[in-house]
């Protein structure tokens, strides 16, 4: 009996503890004028609703609060806004109030440096560098050879076998990266690159504890290990002198002469911000693309026709260019269908550099922003039946245009890549539609997808 009262006891007075620390912060950030919310836990906030639940968590929060409330994630108190006026003019206006916001995990994981964490004058300067490696005549003249020399010999041997599309594409967009930035290949250098690179990935979306077995603590030590092999590759090409004509080599041939030149340390954050922003972007949008083109045959003889036509000029050994490119008008819109159903990117980080007024409501100066802009991929009154995949509404509608169209963000800091990597998913879809055909019966596992399982794909050689 007295064993029992005490267990009792022991509950009761976790319960109370509990709700003392929760309410202990909710009064902590009790200031006059915020919006309505929740702030979680003291030091994680709800950043494990964030993470586990996602969209879910935000559909649960902006049903109770509207689309302006309070949080507290990835260790930053937060306000999330899922109003899309609001959304662009945070997005427009960065010199009014608003500066990168990502949190303490990206910025020491990414490098101070990297593109997404710097404003004012170093902001020009980085981007000036970056759209100098993936401006369209680069892509047109340097890139896209590239990228198609890779993409046919990377998915040549997929005939007869089991595909998991999800690995398969993650490799995908990471080696042809390397390959882009710094002629690197399939070895030890490339797996090594691999290996960290994968960890850091999952450093940049954790809480910022340096504790030997979290993510941080792993993806903070996978860029040591990255700047170590990059500071080694730099050097090794300063003394070798010999041109290997990618990424790299511009970034190092500037002089004193260009109006752009970047110290070790930038060009090494710059390479990281590359690799980083393109992988996860181009791997995900690339398998979600085949998942939907399996779900809707129509969409997949439409596109299989595009690259059929393109094929016909040309032998087996022929690659694509720019021109090909160019004409591959309903690829485009499937790849912005994709990018809109899967909504890849939720949104984009913003911090208050003043006490800024949203509807109503005073943001406190040193919070962040949170611009997701999720909902707007299914806003019916911009996207007629917003849950059905129909990539000719790409076709109808000039909807790239649109004055809320965020998918790849907003304002001086939109996407500088986004043409490199629709041209990358573009090359693949290729020659995943016309070299291959789905096996009859096709299955894919994509509930163990979204239980971040594995997908296998079982693809075999068309006959056209």
């Amino acid at each position: 009996m007295v064993a029992l009262l005490l267990v009792v006891g022991l509950a009761v007075s976790f319960l109370v503890a509990c709700s003392a620390l929760l309410r202990w912060n909710e009064v902590r950030y009790r200031k006059q004028g915020l919006p309505p919310g929740t702030m979680g836990w003291p030091v994680f906030g709800e950043t494990t609703e964030f993470l586990k639940q996602g969209p879910s968590f935000m559909k649960n929060q902006r049903l109770r609060y509207g689309s302006l409330f309070k949080s507290h994630i990835l260790g930053c108190p937060t306000v999330v806004c899922m109003d899309p006026e609001l959304n662009r003019f945070v997005l427009m206006n960065e010199g009014k109030g608003f500066v990168p916001g990502y949190p303490q995990s990206m910025l020491d994981i990414l490098g101070r440096s990297n593109i997404a964490a710097v404003h004012g004058e170093l902001h020009k300067t980085m981007r000036s560098a970056m759209l100098g490696l993936v401006s369209s005549p680069m892509i047109r003249d340097k890139l896209l050879p590239r990228i198609d020399e890779f993409m046919r010999s990377y998915i040549d041997d997929w005939s007869g076998s089991v595909i998991d599309i999800q690995e398969k594409t993650k490799e995908m967009a990471l080696m042809s990266a390397l390959k882009q930035i710094a002629s690197i290949g399939t070895g030890p250098v490339s797996e090594s690159l691999k290996t960290e690179i994968f960890k850091l990935v999952l450093g940049t979306l954790s809480l910022p504890i340096n504790i030997p077995g979290t993510n941080y603590y792993r993806g903070f030590k996978a860029r040591k290990n990255l700047v170590s092999l990059l500071r080694r590759l730099i050097e090794e090409r300063r003394i070798s002198r010999c041109s290997y004509d990618d990424m790299l080599d511009s970034l190092l041939r500037a002089d004193d002469s260009s109006k752009v030149k970047l110290s070790d340390e930038q060009i090494i954050d710059l390479i990281i911000a590359l690799v980083y922003s393109g992988y996860e972007t181009v791997s995900t949008t690339s398998m979600m693309a085949v998942k939907y083109l399996h779900d809707h045959p129509r969409v997949l003889e439409e596109l299989r026709s595009e690259h059929l036509e393109i094929r016909k000029s040309k032998s087996r050994e022929d690659g694509i260019d720019w021109s090909d490119y160019k004409t591959m008008k309903f690829t485009r819109a499937v790849i912005l269908e994709t990018l809109r159903m899967a909504t890849v990117v939720n949104g984009v980080l913003r911090k208050t550099t003043k006490d800024v007024a949203m509807k109503g409501f005073v943001v406190p100066k040193g919070w962040r922003i949170y611009v997701y802009t999720r909902e707007i991929n299914y806003d019916p009154l911009m996207y007629p039946e917003p849950s059905t995949f129909n990539p000719w509404r790409w076709l109808d509608k000039n909807l790239d245009s649109h004055r809320h169209f965020m998918l790849f963000g907003g304002g001086g800091r939109m996407c500088p890549g986004k043409e490199l990597g629709t041209a990358e998913i573009a090359t693949f879809l290729h020659y995943f539609v016309s070299r291959y055909r789905s096996a009859d019966p096709l299955e894919l596992a994509w509930f163990s997808y979204l239980n971040q399982n594995t997908s296998p794909i079982q693809t075999s050689r068309s006959n056209i």
